[in-house]
C-alpha cells in the first residue's frame, strides 16, 4: 500500500517534469505563479480545522489529493485546484470570490466538482441501509450504483472533474485503512464499482489496483485476509525466484542483443481473487503470483524479446495475448505470455516498450497533456487539437458507461451510439439515429420544429446517420411541425421507435383536429337552421349518447354519424299537418299568383313557403318543395342531400314548386353559400372581397380556417339569379393563389 505523504510533502515540487492531467474541456487551467502555494494559503484558514463526514481533517485530504494528481502527472494548476474545491463550502459567494483570486477556469473547476460530491453525497445517503441478500435489495444497489454512474458521466464533460474524484475517493480508503476504520459500505462499494472501472477505463493502473485492494478489504475483509496470507507464506522464496529469473533474463536479453528492462510486477490480491472466481482455480494455479514485466526500446524489440522467452522456456499455449496487434479499448498495449521454467513453476511475463508502460501505468494522464496532445492522438485516435482530446476521452468514457451497462453481447453494445449536445451534455441513440431522433430525445417540441441541423460545426442534411462522438446542434424554427417524408422509411429520416411515434402522434392529433372542426361546423350550421343555437353543445353530445362535444364532432367529420339523427331528436314526431285531400302534385294553371318570395306552390293558394338554408336555392335552379310540420314548404334545390334523406323517410310530402314571375321577383335577392380554397397569403381576403364588390354582389358573412398554409373559406353572398354567380367565381379563379371556387 502506498503511503499518504504529508501536508509539507504535498506542496513540495516535483523531483522530475511530469505531465499534466488532461482537462476533457475546451479550456485548460492556466499556468499561474506559486499557483500550488498560493491556493493552499487561500484555503488553509478555511479547512484547517473542518473534517469531511468521513471525520478527515479537510486540508490534510486536499494535501492528500493534491499528492496523487502529482504522482499520476498532474500539473501544478491541477493540484491547486484540489485545494478550492473543498473551500468552496466555506465561502460565501465561491465562484465570484474563487474567480477574482484565480480567474474563472479556477472558479468553473471548483464549482463544478463541487456539485458533484454534493449529489453523489445526497446519494450516499438515500442509500439502502441493508446489504441483505434478496432481490430487492440487490435491485436496490444495482440501481443505487447506476445512479452514481449516471452522475460521473453527466459530469464528465470535464475530465478534471473525474480526475479530482478518483483522486479523493483513492484517499478516502487510505485514510481509513491507515487508521484502521470501518469504512461504510456506500464508500467502498463505489470505489469498487464505479471508480475503480472508471480509472481502468482511462488507463490510470496506478489508481485502480490501489483502490481495488483497499475497497476490497473493506467490503470481504476474511477473503482479503486470507489470500494475503497465502501470499505472504512463501512469500521470501518466491522474491528469491522471481529476482534469479529476473537477473538472468535481463542479461541475457541484452547479451542477445535486446536492450531490456526487467521488473517483477507487485500482486493485486483482487485481481487474483477474480481470476481465482472467474476460472475456478485454486490459489497455487494463480500464474501472475509470479510474474516478470520486461520494457524495451521499440515494437520490433517486444516481438523479439517474445521470441526469446519462448525459445528458452515452455509457453502455455492458452495463456498468450498480444494486445500489442489488438489493443485494448482503452488504448493498453502489451504482450502477455504464460511460461514454466525446468522445475515446471509457471510464470507471467509482459514484454512493452516505455511508452507503452507509461501508458499503462498514468493512461489519460501519461499520455493526454491537455495542451500538449498534438497528434500522436491516444486509443489509436488521432488528436489535432484541444476539440479532438476532448472528444476522444469522451469517447473512453462513454465506452465505460458501457462496460457497466450489464450488456454482455457486442452484437447489443454495437446498436447504441452516444452523442453530445453543444454543452458536452452525452445523448444516447439507437445505431444509424439522425439529427431528427437527436432532437426528439432531447425534446418533443425540438423535435417538432427542427429545420437542419450541424455536427461537428458543419451543417448536414437530417437524415445523415450520426457517429459516436459527434456534437449535434439542431436548428429549429420556431413554430412549425414535422413532415411528412420523415415517416418514409426509404428515406432514412427517423430511426429511433420514439421519435416516430411522436411524429406519428402528431399527424395523428392535426388530423384528428380537422376532423373535429369539420364536425362542429356541420352541427352548428344544423343547429342554426333548426333554430337551436343557444342548446348546449355537451349536453346534446351527451343526449345522443357521446362522453363530450369532441366525441359528436369526430364522429360527424368522419361520417359515422348522421345529422338526420341530430335532426330526429330536435324534432319530435308528430302527425303530418297538410290537408291530404288537397291536391299536392298538379299542373299549374294559367293565371296562378305566385306567392310572397318569387315561389309558386302548384295547386296550393297562399301557402307559405321557405328556401331551405341547407342548400340555399336561387333562381334558376330547379328546385322541390316539402311540407313540413307547421312551418309551410320548405324549398330546395333539386341536388340537395338532406333533401334526399328526407324523401327517402317520407316521400309524399314532396311537392312541385316553381320560381314565380312578375314584379315580386325583380329586386328579390337571395342568400347563396360558396367555399374557396387557397394558398394563403397576405391581403387574400380583401383580393376575393374586391371581386364581389365589383360585381355588385353583396357579403353577408365569411368563415375563414388556415391549416398549414391552406386558406378554407365560405363566403355567404346574396344574388338574385344563381348563373351570375358562376361568372363571378370564375373571376375570383382568376386571383393568384385561389385553388378552387365553387357553390355549396
Amino acid at each position: 500500500m502506498k503511503r499518504s505523504l504529508s501536508p509539507r510533502q504535498a506542496v513540495q515540487p516535483a523531483d522530475k517534469p511530469v505531465l499534466p492531467v488532461v482537462a476533457a474541456t475546451t479550456h485548460s487551467l492556466p499556468d499561474q505563479p506559486q499557483a500550488l502555494a498560493r491556493a493552499r494559503a487561500f484555503a488553509e484558514p478555511l479547512l484547517s480545522s473542518e473534517t469531511l463526514d468521513t471525520g478527515e481533517n479537510i486540508l490534510a485530504h486536499a494535501d492528500a489529493v493534491a499528492a496523487i494528481l502529482r504522482s499520476i502527472g498532474g500539473s501544478q494548476a491541477m493540484q491547486a485546484a484540489s485545494y478550492l474545491v473543498y473551500a468552496c463550502d466555506h465561502l460565501n459567494k465561491p465562484q465570484e470570490i474563487i474567480a477574482k483570486a484565480f480567474g474563472d477556469n479556477f472558479a468553473a473547476l471548483a464549482i463544478e466538482t463541487t456539485k458533484l460530491v454534493r449529489v453523489q453525497r445526497q446519494a450516499r445517503l438515500a442509500r439502502p441501509k441493508t446489504l441483505a441478500d434478496t432481490p430487492a435489495a440487490q435491485q436496490a444497489v444495482a440501481l443505487q450504483t447506476e445512479n452514481v454512474r449516471k452522475m460521473l458521466l453527466a459530469f464528465s464533460r470535464d475530465l478534471r472533474v473525474v480526475m479530482l474524484r478518483l483522486a479523493s475517493r483513492l484517499q478516502t480508503l487510505r485514510f481509513f485503512a491507515a487508521n484502521k476504520l470501518s469504512m461504510p459500505d456506500g464508500l467502498a462499494a463505489e470505489a469498487l464499482q464505479v471508480f475503480a472501472p472508471l480509472a481502468n477505463r482511462l488507463g490510470i493502473w496506478e489508481i485502480k489496483w490501489e483502490m481495488e485492494d483497499l475497497a476490497f478489504r473493506f467490503l470481504e475483509p476474511e477473503t482479503y485476509r486470507e489470500v494475503a496470507l497465502l501470499l505472504d507464506a512463501k512469500r521470501a522464496e518466491r522474491e528469491a525466484h522471481v529476482e534469479r529469473l529476473r537477473s538472468a533474463l535481463e542479461q541475457q536479453l541484452i547479451d542477445s542483443g535486446i536492450q531490456a528492462k526487467v521488473s517483477g510486477r507487485p500482486k493485486h490480491i483482487y485481481s487474483i481473487v477474480k481470476k481465482m472466481r472467474g476460472k475456478s482455480l485454486d490459489f497455487s494455479q494463480v500464474y501472475d503470483v509470479r510474474a516478470l514485466r520486461i520494457i524495451v526500446t521499440s515494437v520490433p524489440d517486444c516481438y523479439g524479446a517474445l521470441s526469446w522467452v519462448h525459445d528458452r522456456f515452455t509457453p502455455i499455449a492458452d495463456e498468450f495475448d498480444d494486445y500489442i496487434a489488438k489493443p485494448k479499448v482503452n488504448g493498453y498495449q502489451s504482450l502477455h505470455t504464460v511460461v514454466r521454467d525446468a522445475a515446471g513453476q509457471p510464470t507471467e511475463i509482459q514484454i512493452r516498450t516505455q511508452a507503452m508502460h507509461d501508458h499503462a501505468e498514468n493512461g489519460v494522464a501519461a499520455h493526454w497533456a491537455y495542451k500538449e496532445a498534438g497528434a500522436k492522438g491516444y486509443a489509436g485516435v488521432s488528436a489535432t487539437g484541444a476539440y479532438d482530446a476532448k472528444i476522444a476521452v469522451l469517447r473512453q468514457l462513454l465506452a465505460w458507461e458501457r462496460d457497466l451497462s450489464g450488456v454482455q453481447t457486442q452484437s447489443l453494445l454495437d446498436d447504441r451510439i452516444y452523442v453530445l449536445t453543444p454543452d458536452a451534455s452525452i445523448v444516447e441513440l439507437p445505431q444509424g439515429a439522425t439529427a431528427i431522433d437527436f432532437a426528439y430525445a432531447v425534446h418533443t417540441d425540438l423535435g417538432h420544429r427542427c429545420r437542419g441541423a450541424r455536427v461537428d460545426g458543419a451543417m448536414v442534411p437530417l437524415n445523415t446517420p450520426l457517429k459516436n462522438g459527434q456534437t449535434v446542434e439542431v436548428n429549429a424554427a420556431k413554430e412549425g411541425g414535422p413532415s411528412r417524408d420523415w415517416l418514409n422509411a426509404d428515406l432514412g429520416y427517423l430511426a429511433s421507435h420514439r421519435a416516430r411515434t411522436k411524429v406519428r402522434a402528431w399527424f395523428n392529433a392535426l388530423a384528428l383536429s380537422e376532423t373535429i372542426a369539420k364536425g362542429r361546423e356541420a352541427v352548428e350550421k344544423l343547429l342554426q337552421r333548426e333554430g337551436k343555437t343557444a342548446l348546449k353543445l355537451d349536453d346534446l353530445a351527451a343526449r345522443l349518447g357521446f362522453d363530450n362535444a369532441n366525441a359528436l364532432f369526430e364522429n360527424v367529420g368522419k361520417d359515422e354519424f348522421s345529422l338526420r339523427q341530430i335532426e330526429v331528436l330536435l324534432r319530435p314526431a308528430e302527425a303530418p299537418q297538410f290537408d291530404a285531400d288537397a291536391p299536392l302534385l298538379r299542373k299549374a294553371r294559367s293565371g296562378d299568383n305566385p306567392s310572397k318570395g318569387g315561389l309558386l306552390v302548384v295547386g296550393v293558394d297562399s301557402l307559405m313557403t321557405q328556401l331551405a338554408k341547407c342548400c340555399k336555392p336561387a333562381p334558376p335552379d330547379a328546385i322541390v318543395g316539402f311540407v313540413t310540420r307547421g312551418k309551410g314548404v320548405s324549398v330546395h334545390r333539386a341536388d340537395c342531400s338532406n333533401l334526399a334523406e328526407m324523401v327517402a323517410k317520407n316521400g309524399e310530402r314532396l311537392i312541385d314548386v316553381e320560381w314565380g314571375l312578375g314584379q315580386a321577383t325583380d329586386s328579390a335577392v337571395y342568400p347563396v353559400d360558396v367555399a374557396i380554397t387557397a394558398q394563403d397569403r397576405q391581403g387574400l381576403l380583401r383580393d376575393i372581397s374586391e371581386v364581389f364588390t365589383k360585381e355588385k354582389m353583396n357579403v353577408t358573412g365569411v368563415q375563414t380556417q388556415s391549416i398549414k398554409g391552406i386558406a378554407w373559406m365560405t363566403f355567404t353572398v346574396e344574388v338574385a339569379d344563381s348563373g351570375h354567380l358562376q361568372k363571378v367565381l370564375s373571376l375570383v379563379l382568376e386571383l393568384p393563389g385561389v385553388r378552387s371556387a365553387r357553390r355549396k
